[in-house]
């Protein structure tokens, strides 16, 4: 059987990813395919748990090194109980954050050192990496704006200032440039349906859809 395809979203906050995950998740299945929806960190019981850990609480609550290890910690659960199970089964997965959420929030926008980050991909996701990844793109103010006055009380990582933030996009930003292949990035700041749009011609493109 040949092996799904995995799909992840990234981007700052308030980029409307969930929104857009949905969205092609909904649309894959129209188009035939057998898909899973999850997201990061969490998307197993275990990996959920840990959630709670690093979206809730001060912001100063864990130091970048910590919070890498706990972003380790869930996404080897997730990937041995959800995504690669999904995977080996010829399904899709698409995901709401995965490992470069790690080399943007806690490297690039927190200083944790690119070294150990990179050494805990090399080992935690072996073969498991995405076949395309999306980022959702839109200025800071903007993003922090909308992620403001949406209901519920995971704001951690919002409440961490704006030049995090803006360290944070520019980190998804450098991923995007070095690895080409693999990634697109896409204007958030347009409104849901162009987004959406922009969002199926990249999948149809790069041989996804």
């Amino acid at each position: 059987m040949a092996r799904g395809r995995f799909i992840t979203f990234e981007g700052g906050e308030g980029g409307g990813k969930s929104t857009q995950v949905k969205r092609l998740v909904e649309r894959l299945r129209a188009a035939g395919r057998t898909v899973v929806a999850t997201r990061e960190p969490g998307g197993s019981p275990g990996a959920e748990t840990i959630r709670g850990l690093l979206v809730n609480g001060a912001a100063d609550r864990w130091s970048p090194v910590t919070e890498t290890l706990l972003m380790y910690a869930a996404r080897r659960d997730h990937i041995e109980r959800v995504i690669a199970p999904a995977l080996e089964r010829g399904e899709w997965v698409v995901c709401d954050r995965f490992a470069d959420s790690t080399r943007a929030y806690q490297g690039a926008a927190g200083g944790a050192d690119s070294g150990l980050i990179a050494a805990l991909e090399a080992h935690v996701l072996g073969e498991v990496r995405p076949d395309l990844t999306l980022i959702l793109d839109l200025p800071v103010e903007t993003g922090l704006a909308r992620a403001a006055s949406r209901a519920g009380g995971e704001n951690r990582f919002e409440s961490k200032g704006a030049a995090f933030h803006e360290r944070l996009r520019q980190g998804f930003l450098a991923i995007a440039e070095a690895e080409p292949q693999r990634c697109a990035v896409i204007d958030a700041g347009a409104d849901m349906d162009a987004v959406g749009a922009a969002i199926w011609r990249v999948v149809e493109a790069r041989g996804h859809g």
